[in-house]
């Protein structure tokens, strides 16, 4: 079996795309996997307080952002131990992450051996470009494709995008599903237990100020069987359309007038932007049925408190994919979206309510509300797609695209060493969009 040596951020600081790659080689086998990662003084992220399985598989010698080399990546390899002939490099892309993209390509361009990126941000519903990429993305792609013997991408919509763009490049393109979470002590949580449980979190465990204690307990916004919960979690982002939340459950009040209808968001501003959007919700709440609790939830309380929410709402104006939206489905969450970009897809192949019409969101909210059977349909869907794209089978999936990259790549060589012109058949690659991992 190759190695994997993915190249990116990785824990203990604080980013969505770190803990993706966690999540992965959680999964990976023993010894056949490592990081190379940022400095962890130098990266200008926050740090969590966290233990990092396998310290020894991990190399934090990026100097920064926009210092990276060829070189670097290769001292990383060889701090790790690398075995050259058996090792892929599996590169993590995200703008904020490689900011100079002239040199995140002539560092692939420098680096002879087998490379993959998994490109994390790429749309396909822009208007910027013919194929619904955004400029700086097809900039990207353009100069990236010829120096990388295959990219991922997390949507059938960036796929289709992509291979649009560059035919000529179609071989190297990849559907990887986004891995999602297993939580079967949660899973199996009534949504009544779930929300008990959730409570009891709040109320004495949480670091949630005496008077919004004091608030959820005098009106048991978790323990009154009557009351149904629309609610958001994560970082207090004004991308993710929180200030709607308060407006949807208005309407939604009005459409199932003999329920009480209660939003609630949960969570803290992750910098400076976020922090003036918490004002504007702060004042937008009124503590009754408008409730906003400003706290950072422990991983494994987040995905109690999705299950929890009668119905987790997001109503985003950008985005790509997302974590908060693996947790929910690994939990068996019920979520209301937007249907905008992967995140949309992602949802309506799992089975919860997507739309691109908010008001068309809000009748099947109530439906949702009202009929059980609906409910139970949706759950066993969201676990049915739970287990197949587990995070589990996307690192055998990983692995299963390393090695058809590398069996591939060795093939080129001796033909090439041989002085055989190579033609190129539609069958020649690997069925692309078999991989929908």
């Amino acid at each position: 079996m190759r190695s994997i040596y993915f190249v990116g951020p990785y824990k203990p600081i604080m980013c969505g795309i770190g803990y993706y790659t966690s999540f992965l080689t959680r999964e990976c086998p023993s010894g056949k996997w490592g990081v190379i990662s940022f400095d962890l003084e130098t990266y200008g992220a926050p740090l969590v307080v966290d233990d990092v399985e396998a310290k020894d598989r991990v190399w934090y010698g990026i100097p920064g952002r926009r210092d990276i080399s060829a070189s670097t990546i290769v001292e990383g390899l060889k701090k790790l131990g690398a075995k050259k002939g058996e090792t892929i490099l599996w590169f993590q892309h995200e703008f904020g992450i490689w900011q100079d993209s002239q040199n995140f390509i002539d560092m692939l361009r420098n680096l002879d051996m087998p490379k993959i990126v998994s490109l994390h941000t790429l749309h396909y519903q822009s208007l910027e470009t013919p194929t619904g990429l955004r400029s700086r993305e097809y900039d990207l792609l353009r100069a990236l494709l010829p120096y990388v013997q295959a990219i991922t991408v997390f949507s059938d919509g960036v796929y289709h995008a992509v291979t649009s763009a560059f035919p000529e490049h179609g071989s190297k393109v990849h559907i990887m599903k986004h891995g999602i979470h297993s939580f079967p002590e949660i899973r199996c949580l009534s949504r009544k237990e779930a929300k008990e449980k959730l409570s009891d979190f709040l109320v004495h465990e949480s670091s949630l100020d005496q008077a919004t204690k004091e608030i959820l307990i005098k009106q048991g916004t978790f323990l009154d069987p009557e009351t149904v919960v629309v609610g958001q979690t994560g970082f207090l982002s004004p991308f993710k359309g929180t200030a709607l939340l308060y407006s949807f459950r208005d309407d939604l009040q009005k459409i199932v007038p003999h329920k009480r209808i209660v939003a609630v968001r949960i969570g803290c501003p992750a910098n400076e932007l976020e922090r003036i959007y918490t004002e504007e919700l702060r004042r937008a709440r009124n503590n009754r049925d408008k409730l906003l609790l400003e706290i950072w939830l422990p991983r494994n309380t987040l995905p109690l408190a999705q299950r929890a929410m009668d119905i987790n709402f997001y109503w985003p104006s950008d985005c790509t994919q997302s974590g908060i939206i693996a947790h929910a489905l690994g939990a068996g969450a019920t979520v209301a979206c937007r249907d905008l970009e992967g995140v949309g897809e992602t949802l309506k192949e799992a089975g919860e309510l997507v739309d691109t019409n908010l008001g068309h969101l809000l009748v099947k909210s109530k439906n949702l509300i009202l009929h059980r059977q609906l409910r139970e349909r949706l759950e066993a869907t969201v676990l049915k797609y739970a287990t197949e794209f587990s995070w589990a089978n996307q690192a055998r999936r990983h692995y299963e695209l390393a090695g058809h990259i590398m069996a591939t790549d060795v093939a080129r060589m001796v033909i090439d060493a041989a002085v055989i012109p190579r033609t190129h058949t539609p069958n020649e690659r690997m069925p692309t969009r078999n991989l929908k991992s």
